[in-house]
């Protein structure tokens, strides 16, 4: 049921985190200190994980037993791994609050025998634990199952992000494709860079100027009139040179990626 937090007047929500891993990490603590409602527990299928996030919180309790979930919560965010949220929901009590799970992949659908009061709250952004983020600055995308209850989350979450969208189950899958070329994708490739660069003694951040320059002219003008290097202009001798220089796997990558970049950018249209 809904409490004043520290004798304040205002009624806030309070909230049952299902989940303790790298999003709910972030999200449960900016919710707290956004006052848009208060933490009474966090599950986690390991206690510990459950523990420390708990401990992160006012006066949260850590449950590594689902028949233990608080069952007067106000709304419950499942933050956990896509292919397990609808496992978990299946063994979870239906009442009349707010369920949300924060995947971007995943329909809404899959909470729908919880409660008639479901919905997305899906954070674009990768998370890691001890890596600080301003929470306000990321983009939320929202999805409920009604009109009003897609109003209420919008107000919910309005309190902790600057920037609420909608976004119904189809948006997110495409968005969250991006998101894997955009950052995971690219993250590998900086794992490939690093390695040649350590080989010769040298640090990744050499790059760090070249990949500012990058990305400041992706956002300055388009991704593709960003684009150089040799698969651009087509120079072969240059790239069986490097070529001769990887390993059979990073040479797989290096000649996959340089044949869809010549044919994106030499193809008439």
């Amino acid at each position: 049921m809904c409490t004043s937090l520290n004798g304040d007047q205002e009624i806030l929500p309070d909230i049952v985190f299902i989940g303790a891993g790298n999003v709910a990490s972030h999200i449960a603590p900016a919710i707290e200190r956004s006052g848009a409602g208060r933490i009474r527990q966090v599950y986690s299928r390991t206690f510990n994980n459950a523990q420390a996030l708990a401990e992160k919180l006012r006066d949260a309790k850590a449950t590594d037993d689902l028949s233990q979930i608080l069952p007067d919560a106000d709304i419950y965010i499942i933050s956990i791994k896509d292919d397990s949220i609808g496992e978990i929901a299946q063994k979870l009590s239906p009442n009349n609050a707010l369920w949300l799970h924060t995947s971007g992949s995943v329909n809404m659908e899959v909470l729908s025998a919880l409660s008639p009061r479901y919905g997305v709250f899906y954070p674009m952004q990768t998370f890691s634990k001890n890596a600080p983020l301003e929470m306000s600055e990321v983009p939320l995308f929202i999805e409920g199952s009604s009109q009003e209850v897609e109003k209420e989350i919008e107000s919910f979450a309005a309190k902790t992000f600057d920037k609420v969208y909608h976004a119904d189950s189809e948006l997110r899958r495409k968005m969250h494709i991006a998101a894997v070329f955009s950052c995971n994708f690219t993250n590998y490739m900086w794992v490939i860079a690093d390695e040649l660069l350590r080989k010769e003694g040298l640090t990744f951040d050499v790059m760090k100027p070249l990949m500012e320059e990058t990305l400041r002219k992706a956002f300055a003008n388009t991704p593709e009139q960003g684009q150089t290097g040799p698969a651009v202009r087509g120079d072969k001798n240059i790239m069986e040179k490097h070529e001769a220089l990887l390993s059979e796997s990073d040479r797989e990558v290096y000649r996959l990626l340089s044949d869809r970049i010549f044919t994106h950018f030499n193809t008439v249209q």
